[in-house]
Protein backbone atom coordinates (compact mmCIF):
# COMPACT_ATOMS: atom_id res chain seq x y z
CA UNK A 1 0.00 0.00 0.00
CA UNK A 2 1.06 3.61 -0.61
CA UNK A 3 0.34 5.27 2.73
CA UNK A 4 0.35 9.02 3.30
CA UNK A 5 1.37 9.67 6.90
CA UNK A 6 0.26 13.13 8.03
CA UNK A 7 2.54 14.20 10.89
CA UNK A 8 4.92 11.38 10.02
CA UNK A 9 7.95 13.27 11.34
CA UNK A 10 6.41 13.52 14.82
CA UNK A 11 6.78 11.13 17.76
CA UNK A 12 4.16 8.47 17.02
CA UNK A 13 4.09 9.14 13.28
CA UNK A 14 7.82 8.52 12.80
CA UNK A 15 7.62 5.22 14.66
CA UNK A 16 4.64 4.20 12.54
CA UNK A 17 6.57 5.05 9.36
CA UNK A 18 9.23 2.54 10.41
CA UNK A 19 6.63 -0.10 11.21
CA UNK A 20 5.02 0.48 7.80
CA UNK A 21 8.36 -0.11 6.07
CA UNK A 22 8.93 -3.30 8.07
CA UNK A 23 5.45 -4.50 7.08
CA UNK A 24 6.24 -3.99 3.39
CA UNK A 25 4.24 -0.79 2.78
CA UNK A 26 5.42 2.41 1.12
CA UNK A 27 5.02 5.38 3.49
CA UNK A 28 5.01 8.96 2.26
CA UNK A 29 5.29 11.69 4.90
CA UNK A 30 3.57 15.07 4.93
CA UNK A 31 4.53 17.27 7.89
CA UNK A 32 4.78 20.99 8.61
CA UNK A 33 7.66 20.37 11.08
CA UNK A 34 6.09 22.61 13.72
CA UNK A 35 6.69 19.76 16.16
CA UNK A 36 8.16 17.08 13.89
CA UNK A 37 11.81 16.31 13.09
CA UNK A 38 13.32 15.47 9.71
CA UNK A 39 15.97 13.41 11.52
CA UNK A 40 13.26 11.04 12.76
CA UNK A 41 12.78 9.75 9.21
CA UNK A 42 14.87 7.06 7.59
CA UNK A 43 16.88 8.04 4.55
CA UNK A 44 14.88 7.50 1.40
CA UNK A 45 11.42 8.12 2.88
CA UNK A 46 9.56 10.56 0.65
CA UNK A 47 8.84 13.79 2.50
CA UNK A 48 6.60 16.75 1.73
CA UNK A 49 6.75 19.94 3.77
CA UNK A 50 3.30 21.47 3.96
CA UNK A 51 0.08 22.17 5.85
CA UNK A 52 -3.38 20.67 5.71
CA UNK A 53 -4.74 24.20 5.25
CA UNK A 54 -3.46 23.99 1.66
CA UNK A 55 -6.01 21.60 0.18
CA UNK A 56 -4.63 21.92 -3.36
CA UNK A 57 -1.17 20.93 -2.17
CA UNK A 58 -2.53 17.92 -0.27
CA UNK A 59 -4.50 16.83 -3.33
CA UNK A 60 -1.39 17.05 -5.45
CA UNK A 61 0.49 14.72 -3.09
CA UNK A 62 -2.40 12.24 -3.08
CA UNK A 63 -2.36 12.09 -6.89
CA UNK A 64 1.40 12.14 -7.42
CA UNK A 65 2.09 9.35 -4.93
CA UNK A 66 -0.99 7.28 -5.88
CA UNK A 67 -2.03 7.10 -2.22
CA UNK A 68 -4.22 4.20 -1.07
CA UNK A 69 -4.56 4.99 2.65
CA UNK A 70 -4.08 8.14 4.74
CA UNK A 71 -3.00 8.10 8.38
CA UNK A 72 -3.32 11.18 10.59
CA UNK A 73 -0.90 11.94 13.46
CA UNK A 74 -0.87 15.73 13.15
CA UNK A 75 -2.93 16.89 16.14
CA UNK A 76 -1.70 19.31 18.77
CA UNK A 77 -1.74 17.43 22.09
CA UNK A 78 -0.97 19.81 24.98
CA UNK A 79 -4.09 19.73 27.16
CA UNK A 80 -3.22 22.87 29.12
CA UNK A 81 -2.51 24.84 25.96
CA UNK A 82 -5.81 23.68 24.48
CA UNK A 83 -7.56 25.34 27.42
CA UNK A 84 -5.64 28.61 27.12
CA UNK A 85 -5.63 28.73 23.29
CA UNK A 86 -8.61 26.74 21.96
CA UNK A 87 -8.59 28.47 18.56
CA UNK A 88 -5.19 26.95 17.80
CA UNK A 89 -6.55 23.48 18.61
CA UNK A 90 -9.82 23.75 16.72
CA UNK A 91 -8.07 25.16 13.67
CA UNK A 92 -5.43 22.40 13.54
CA UNK A 93 -7.09 19.37 15.10
CA UNK A 94 -10.54 19.79 13.58
CA UNK A 95 -10.36 22.14 10.59
CA UNK A 96 -7.16 20.50 9.37
CA UNK A 97 -8.87 17.11 9.26
CA UNK A 98 -11.92 18.57 7.46
CA UNK A 99 -9.61 19.96 4.76
CA UNK A 100 -7.77 16.65 4.54
CA UNK A 101 -10.90 14.53 4.16
CA UNK A 102 -12.31 16.92 1.58
CA UNK A 103 -9.09 16.63 -0.43
CA UNK A 104 -9.14 12.84 -0.09
CA UNK A 105 -12.71 12.59 -1.35
CA UNK A 106 -12.01 14.93 -4.27
CA UNK A 107 -9.07 12.72 -5.30
CA UNK A 108 -10.75 9.35 -4.82
CA UNK A 109 -9.00 8.26 -1.59
CA UNK A 110 -11.50 6.83 0.89
CA UNK A 111 -9.44 4.92 3.45
CA UNK A 112 -8.41 6.72 6.64
CA UNK A 113 -6.74 5.83 9.95
CA UNK A 114 -7.15 8.42 12.70
CA UNK A 115 -5.14 8.73 15.90
CA UNK A 116 -7.71 9.57 18.57
CA UNK A 117 -7.38 9.57 22.36
CA UNK A 118 -8.84 8.31 25.60
CA UNK A 119 -9.31 12.01 26.44
CA UNK A 120 -12.61 11.80 24.54
CA UNK A 121 -14.02 9.90 27.55
CA UNK A 122 -13.26 12.63 30.10
CA UNK A 123 -13.54 11.42 33.70
CA UNK A 124 -14.94 7.88 33.49
CA UNK A 125 -17.48 6.48 35.93
CA UNK A 126 -16.36 2.89 35.33
CA UNK A 127 -13.05 1.19 34.55
CA UNK A 128 -11.50 -0.26 32.51
CA UNK A 129 -12.54 1.92 29.59
CA UNK A 130 -14.39 0.08 26.84
CA UNK A 131 -15.22 1.58 23.46
CA UNK A 132 -18.93 2.24 24.00
CA UNK A 133 -18.71 4.17 27.27
CA UNK A 134 -20.09 7.75 27.20
CA UNK A 135 -17.65 10.27 25.74
CA UNK A 136 -17.64 13.48 27.79
CA UNK A 137 -14.33 15.29 27.24
CA UNK A 138 -13.34 17.93 29.79
CA UNK A 139 -10.91 20.00 27.69
CA UNK A 140 -10.70 21.37 24.13
CA UNK A 141 -8.05 18.82 23.15
CA UNK A 142 -10.34 15.90 23.94
CA UNK A 143 -13.31 17.71 22.44
CA UNK A 144 -11.56 18.31 19.10
CA UNK A 145 -10.71 14.61 18.89
CA UNK A 146 -14.32 13.65 19.61
CA UNK A 147 -15.52 16.21 17.07
CA UNK A 148 -13.31 14.57 14.44
CA UNK A 149 -14.67 11.12 15.33
CA UNK A 150 -18.22 12.41 14.82
CA UNK A 151 -17.23 14.17 11.59
CA UNK A 152 -15.73 10.93 10.27
CA UNK A 153 -18.91 9.00 11.09
CA UNK A 154 -20.91 11.54 9.10
CA UNK A 155 -18.51 11.24 6.16
CA UNK A 156 -18.73 7.44 6.28
CA UNK A 157 -22.50 7.66 5.96
CA UNK A 158 -22.55 10.40 3.34
CA UNK A 159 -19.56 9.60 1.13
CA UNK A 160 -18.56 5.99 1.79
CA UNK A 161 -15.38 6.94 3.63
CA UNK A 162 -13.91 3.96 5.50
CA UNK A 163 -12.06 4.81 8.70
CA UNK A 164 -10.59 3.44 11.90
CA UNK A 165 -10.21 5.64 14.99
CA UNK A 166 -7.65 4.41 17.51
CA UNK A 167 -7.99 5.85 21.01
CA UNK A 168 -4.56 5.93 22.64
CA UNK A 169 -3.81 5.88 26.28
CA UNK A 170 -0.30 7.08 27.32
CA UNK A 171 2.02 6.63 24.34
CA UNK A 172 5.51 5.95 25.68
CA UNK A 173 8.96 4.62 24.93
CA UNK A 174 11.25 4.71 21.90
CA UNK A 175 12.43 2.49 19.07
CA UNK A 176 14.16 -0.62 20.39
CA UNK A 177 17.39 0.17 18.54
CA UNK A 178 17.53 3.64 20.14
CA UNK A 179 17.61 5.47 16.81
CA UNK A 180 14.43 7.51 17.28
CA UNK A 181 12.44 8.52 20.33
CA UNK A 182 10.40 11.18 22.04
CA UNK A 183 11.45 14.80 21.52
CA UNK A 184 8.65 17.23 22.29
CA UNK A 185 9.32 20.92 22.86
CA UNK A 186 7.95 21.57 25.39
CA UNK A 187 7.90 18.07 26.84
CA UNK A 188 4.83 17.20 28.93
CA UNK A 189 4.98 13.40 29.24
CA UNK A 190 5.98 11.86 32.54
CA UNK A 191 8.52 9.24 31.44
CA UNK A 192 10.84 11.64 29.56
CA UNK A 193 10.35 14.31 32.23
CA UNK A 194 11.35 11.83 34.94
CA UNK A 195 14.38 10.75 32.89
CA UNK A 196 15.33 14.42 32.46
CA UNK A 197 15.18 14.89 36.23
CA UNK A 198 17.40 11.83 36.71
CA UNK A 199 19.89 13.22 34.14
CA UNK A 200 19.94 16.63 35.82
CA UNK A 201 18.33 18.32 32.84
CA UNK A 202 15.59 19.65 35.12
CA UNK A 203 15.58 20.29 38.89
CA UNK A 204 12.98 17.65 39.74
CA UNK A 205 9.90 15.77 38.60
CA UNK A 206 6.69 17.34 39.86
CA UNK A 207 4.10 15.01 41.38
CA UNK A 208 0.65 16.58 41.43
CA UNK A 209 -1.30 15.05 44.29
CA UNK A 210 -0.58 12.16 46.65
CA UNK A 211 -4.08 11.68 48.06
CA UNK A 212 -5.82 9.92 45.17
CA UNK A 213 -7.86 6.79 45.78
CA UNK A 214 -5.07 4.51 44.54
CA UNK A 215 -2.69 2.11 46.31
CA UNK A 216 0.10 4.69 46.73
CA UNK A 217 -1.97 7.87 46.52
CA UNK A 218 -0.73 8.94 43.05
CA UNK A 219 -2.60 8.77 39.74
CA UNK A 220 -2.77 5.51 37.80
CA UNK A 221 -2.30 5.65 34.03
CA UNK A 222 -2.01 3.12 31.20
CA UNK A 223 1.39 3.36 29.44
CA UNK A 224 1.54 1.77 26.00
CA UNK A 225 4.70 1.47 23.90
CA UNK A 226 4.76 3.57 20.77
CA UNK A 227 5.68 0.59 18.57
CA UNK A 228 2.77 -1.43 19.94
CA UNK A 229 0.52 1.48 18.99
CA UNK A 230 2.03 1.63 15.53
CA UNK A 231 1.46 -2.04 14.87
CA UNK A 232 -2.23 -1.64 15.71
CA UNK A 233 -2.56 1.03 13.00
CA UNK A 234 -1.26 -1.32 10.35
CA UNK A 235 -3.43 -4.22 11.51
CA UNK A 236 -6.42 -1.88 11.17
CA UNK A 237 -5.95 -1.65 7.40
CA UNK A 238 -8.07 -4.76 6.88
CA UNK A 239 -11.08 -2.90 8.34
CA UNK A 240 -10.95 -0.36 5.53
CA UNK A 241 -11.95 -2.70 2.71
CA UNK A 242 -15.71 -2.23 3.18
CA UNK A 243 -16.88 1.20 1.93
CA UNK A 244 -18.43 3.34 4.65
CA UNK A 245 -17.11 1.21 7.52
CA UNK A 246 -16.36 2.87 10.88
CA UNK A 247 -14.28 1.18 13.60
CA UNK A 248 -13.17 2.33 17.04
CA UNK A 249 -10.55 0.73 19.28
CA UNK A 250 -9.04 1.55 22.66
CA UNK A 251 -5.29 0.91 22.79
CA UNK A 252 -3.59 0.33 26.13
CA UNK A 253 -2.03 -2.48 28.12
CA UNK A 254 -4.91 -2.60 30.61
CA UNK A 255 -2.38 -2.63 33.48
CA UNK A 256 -1.98 0.87 34.90
CA UNK A 257 1.06 2.23 36.73
CA UNK A 258 1.18 5.02 39.29
CA UNK A 259 3.32 8.14 39.14
CA UNK A 260 5.45 6.77 41.96
CA UNK A 261 5.91 3.50 40.07
CA UNK A 262 7.17 5.43 37.04
CA UNK A 263 9.67 7.28 39.22
CA UNK A 264 10.94 4.08 40.85
CA UNK A 265 11.06 2.42 37.42
CA UNK A 266 13.25 5.21 36.03
CA UNK A 267 15.56 4.95 39.04
CA UNK A 268 15.82 1.18 38.60
CA UNK A 269 16.50 1.35 34.85
CA UNK A 270 18.92 4.29 34.89
CA UNK A 271 20.64 3.65 38.22
CA UNK A 272 20.17 7.36 38.95
CA UNK A 273 18.29 9.13 41.73
CA UNK A 274 15.21 11.10 40.65
CA UNK A 275 14.62 14.32 42.59
CA UNK A 276 10.90 14.76 43.31
CA UNK A 277 8.75 17.77 44.20
CA UNK A 278 5.28 17.07 45.57
CA UNK A 279 2.47 19.50 44.92
CA UNK A 280 -1.33 19.75 44.99
CA UNK A 281 -3.65 18.00 42.57
CA UNK A 282 -4.33 19.45 39.16
CA UNK A 283 -8.02 20.09 38.47
CA UNK A 284 -9.66 17.41 36.35
CA UNK A 285 -7.12 14.63 36.95
CA UNK A 286 -9.02 11.37 37.56
CA UNK A 287 -7.70 8.79 40.01
CA UNK A 288 -7.15 6.21 37.29
CA UNK A 289 -7.42 5.70 33.53
CA UNK A 290 -6.78 2.38 31.84
CA UNK A 291 -8.04 0.51 28.82
CA UNK A 292 -9.89 -2.62 28.00
CA UNK A 293 -8.23 -3.45 24.67
CA UNK A 294 -9.87 -6.83 24.18
CA UNK A 295 -11.77 -5.57 21.12
CA UNK A 296 -8.52 -4.68 19.31
CA UNK A 297 -6.97 -8.00 20.32
CA UNK A 298 -9.98 -10.05 19.23
CA UNK A 299 -10.87 -8.22 16.00
CA UNK A 300 -7.44 -7.07 14.77
CA UNK A 301 -5.27 -9.79 16.24
CA UNK A 302 -3.28 -7.09 18.06
CA UNK A 303 -0.62 -8.34 20.45
CA UNK A 304 1.22 -6.20 22.97
CA UNK A 305 4.97 -6.78 23.07
CA UNK A 306 5.81 -4.39 25.91
CA UNK A 307 3.63 -5.39 28.86
CA UNK A 308 6.01 -4.19 31.61
CA UNK A 309 6.43 -0.46 32.03
CA UNK A 310 10.10 -0.98 32.91
CA UNK A 311 10.67 -2.39 29.43
CA UNK A 312 9.09 0.76 28.01
CA UNK A 313 11.30 2.93 30.23
CA UNK A 314 14.38 0.99 29.07
CA UNK A 315 13.71 1.93 25.44
CA UNK A 316 13.11 5.57 26.39
CA UNK A 317 16.31 5.66 28.46
CA UNK A 318 18.35 4.21 25.58
CA UNK A 319 17.16 7.05 23.33
CA UNK A 320 17.58 9.90 25.83
CA UNK A 321 20.97 8.68 27.06
CA UNK A 322 22.34 8.62 23.51
CA UNK A 323 20.51 11.79 22.41
CA UNK A 324 20.46 14.11 25.44
CA UNK A 325 19.57 17.11 23.27
CA UNK A 326 17.03 15.27 21.12
CA UNK A 327 17.03 15.42 17.34
CA UNK A 328 19.43 17.77 15.56
CA UNK A 329 16.86 18.79 12.96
Amino acid sequence: MNVLVIGGAGYIGSHCVRQLIEAGHNPVVLDNLVYGHKDALKEGVKFYLGNLEDKKFVGGVLDKEKIDIVMHFAAYINVGESVSNPIKYYRNNLSGVVNLIEAMLEHGVKKFVFSSTCATFGIPKTLPLVEDLPQLPINPYGQTKLDVENFLKACARAYGLSFVALRYFNASGAAEDGTIGEDHKPETHIIPLTIFAAMGKRPAISVFGTDYNTPDGTCLRDYIHVDDLSRAHILAFKNLEIPGSASFYNLGTGTPNSVKEIISGVEEVTGLKVPVEFGPRRPGDPDALYADSSKAKNELGWKIKFNDVREIIETAWRWHKNNPDGFKE
